[in-house]
């Protein structure tokens, strides 16, 4: 594949610049990019995503020396563009071009502002011997123009002190308005350069929307002057674990806390970088439910007379509520006041999913407010709560949006619905007449696995690059008079198993590339096979820009030895890959573990001439909020204090084969290698059921490998 792609570009580079040669020999310029080309030229090669909605390639070509000038028409916001350009090939080409002037000049790369022609976000961009043109009605289609000019300056690897650019020309604009990522910060901190360096790979994307999850059950990561608390307390927590519990803080004694939060001044740069690369920051505070970590910090907002006293460190879905009083509503204001001083976008995300209603319906001070309020229920209440935050968001000039559970209760006319159940929110938003963001899980959750043979923490299920990219955003089951109300389609990262920064990268690109062209590029362009030669120039560019980004895995099981990945599940339940605790700094294995029947399966092990088995295992914390299903997890009786692993041939519910005590592997919180069992003389082919006896949930034993030693 690389011979071809090489030769299809050699070939292509020697034709441009035979038909230059030829021109400049009769005296005359470089034909006009408006003309057609002389021959059909592949492009992929310039690696341009998402896919431009027009793109024409006449002969010619123009040589972006050190001494091209840069320029611009149309005022501060032009300019800011065009000094994007010269820092981006700076940076990455190792090419310096002059600082951005006024005024266009032929032979240089200009920036024109053009009021009127051009579709929101639309751009012209027209290369040809006399220079670079890039034409648009608004600063943000000039960028995205910027943005495919420097696509095409890097779409050959290396430093060079000239870059020779064909002709081309190119008209474009988004399908989409709204083309997002969401970023959880709440789960897991990260700093204000990871964000920039996330929003400086989202705008090379032409993707306009992070959506930053800031609070949750586990963390509340905005700063809120009036509520010093909600950081100094909420922004905190003890991971689970025991190995976290046994990381003391010298200064305080106690276990070290683990978190961070942004303060105003850093929030508010990250908002304006954002805007320099035309991304809006919509930041998420939720409510009625995922309220712990402000709860722990003021519990007057709770419900109940024993809220909680630490911020969680558990994953999954709380029944901690927000209270319904007046006081909580005032709370809600005043924080959202500050919040919108922050973020000055269209939308003020409001969260409203998940929010079990146990607490509300055992206090009998919610059931006298609902019947102050007059709603019939605690779904009503939602509504209630929903809608007068709403009048509140709106009083502001703002837009309130929210997760599609907000259309139980009822919302009002201008509320905007992001659907993750599915699709079936957006339907159900557009036949009511609101705008909605699709957003559906599994389709765009990028906390899923990027492939099978993938051995990363993560959602077992795999969601593959081509996936994200045959997500269909406008299905027959949303009509067409419904379709005037998606505004676009966003991909989630819920990071409750991206610990790390490098982590969230390598989730999300180069998925993002293809939820990109889904947003950006008009129908006739996807194409899933001319997307995969575009993408081999897009991922030498991360490796350029240093992007840590996911690639397919496939990998064969060996013969005597499996991890954990390897091996089958005996059934269903809640199947993770999932990090082990230790050690609290450095590398931690992986283990894939269904965490409501937590069993293995060698499938059909040939046993002829295997004399012992030897296995390593680990233990994790159970740290999972899943209600009453916790009460079904299987607890085999353990024969000791220290649990045993069983072992059995052919069936999971069959007689015990062998055990393998666990006593070495109880106080070690790393990986163990348990005893060698002797398996004495076994023929044929077997399963090999692998389970753990133990008395309660927590921990939960793994599996890290299984070998089978011969003789």
């Amino acid at each position: 594949m690389k011979l071809n792609y090489l030769s299809q570009t050699a070939l292509a580079r020697l034709a441009l610049a035979g038909a230059f040669a030829l021109a400049a020999a009769c005296g005359s310029p470089a034909p006009p990019p408006s003309a057609k080309p002389a021959v059909k030229v592949d492009t992929s090669w310039m690696g341009l995503i998402p896919a431009p909605r027009e793109i024409n390639m006449p002969a010619g070509r123009f040589l972006v020396e050190a001494t091209t000038p840069v320029t611009y028409t149309g005022g501060a916001g032009t300019a800011g563009v065009a000094r994007f350009l010269v820092d981006a090939v700076k940076r990455d080409r190792i090419l310096a071009l002059p600082a951005p002037g006024e005024g266009a000049k032929n032979r240089g790369i200009n920036f024109v502002l053009q009021k009127e022609g051009f579709p929101p976000e639309g751009y012209s961009l027209v290369i040809g011997g006399d220079g670079v043109n890039i034409t648009a009605a608004s600063d943000a289609g000039l960028f995205y123009g910027a943005v495919t000019l420097w696509q095409i300056m890097t779409a050959r690897t290396g430093h060079d002190l000239t870059i020779e650019l064909p002709a081309v020309s190119i008209d474009d604009a988004p399908r989409f308005r709204w083309r997002g990522l969401m970023l959880d910060s709440a789960r897991h901190y990260q700093s204000p350069e990871f964000i920039r360096k996330f929003i400086d790979t989202m705008a090379l994307h032409k993707l306009n929307v992070l959506h930053w999850h800031l609070t949750d059950d586990q963390a509340w990561r905005i700063e809120i002057k009036k509520y010093p608390r909600l950081t100094s307390v909420g922004a905190w927590r003890v991971p689970a674990g025991p190995a976290a519990r046994a990381d003391i803080d010298d200064k305080t004694g106690k276990p070290r806390l683990y978190g961070g939060f942004y303060t105003q001044e850093q929030a508010k740069e990250i908002v304006a970088y954002a805007a320099a690369r035309h991304v809006t920051v919509v930041p998420e505070i939720e409510m009625p439910g995922h309220a712990s970590a402000a709860v722990v910090a003021y519990p007057q907002l709770g419900v109940t007379k024993n809220p909680p006293t630490a911020v969680p460190e558990e994953w999954g879905v709380f029944p901690t509520l927000f209270n319904a009083d007046d006081a909580t509503f005032g709370f809600f204001e005043d924080v959202l006041g500050e919040v919108m001083e922050i973020f000055p976008g269209e939308y003020i995300h409001v969260g409203g999913d998940e929010a079990i209603k146990d607490e509300w319906q055992a206090s009998p001070m919610i059931q006298a407010r609902m019947k102050e309020l007059k709603v019939a229920d605690e779904h009503a209440l939602q509504g209630y709560f929903i809608q007068r935050v709403g009048k509140f968001i709106s009083s502001k000039g703002r837009k309130l949006i929210g997760w599609d559970e907000i259309l139980e209760g009822g919302i009002a006319p201008d509320a905007t619905v992001m659907s993750w159940r599915g699709i079936d929110g957006a339907i159900a938003a557009s036949k009511a007449g609101h705008d909605t963001v699709l957003s559906p899980a599994p389709d765009l959750y990028l906390d899923h696995w990027q492939s099978a043979g993938d051995l990363s923490p993560g959602r077992s299920n795999t969601l593959s690059l081509e996936d994200v990219y045959r997500f269909d955003p406008e299905p027959d089951s949303i009509g067409a008079e419904q379709r005037k109300h998606i505004l676009g389609v966003q991909g989630n990262l819920w990071t409750e198993m991206m610990r790390s920064e490098a982590r969230v990268l390598y989730m999300a690109f180069p998925r993002a590339a293809a939820l990109a062209e889904v947003a950006w590029s008009q129908p006739g362009k996807i194409d899933w096979a001319d997307f995969q030669r575009r993408l081999t120039p897009q991922l030498a560019r991360y490796d350029m820009l240093g992007i840590n980004y996911g690639r397919e895995v496939k990998v064969e099981p060996g013969s005597r030895r499996r991890v954990s990945h390897d091996l089958a599940q005996c059934g269903d339940g809640y199947l993770l890959s999932l990090e082990d605790d230790a050690p609290v700094v450095g590398e931690r294995a992986v283990f894939l573990v269904n965490i409501t029947n937590p069993c293995w399966v060698w499938k059909a092990a040939d046993l002829t001439n295997v004399k012992a088995l030897r296995a390593v295992v680990g233990q994790i914390p159970f740290n999972f909020q899943i209600g009453k299903e916790a009460a079904g997890i299987p607890l085999p009786k353990p024969a000791t204090a220290s649990g045993e692993l069983e072992i059995r041939l052919d069936k999971c519910d069959g007689p015990v084969f062998e055990t393998i005590s666990l006593e070495s592997a109880v106080s070690n919180n790393d990986l163990t290698r348990l005893p060698t069992l002797n398996l004495g003389e076994q023929k044929g082919t077997h399963d090999i059921c692998f389970r753990f006896t133990r008395s309660k949930v927590d921990p939960i034993w793994v599996i890290s490998s299984i070998e089978l030693v011969g003789n």
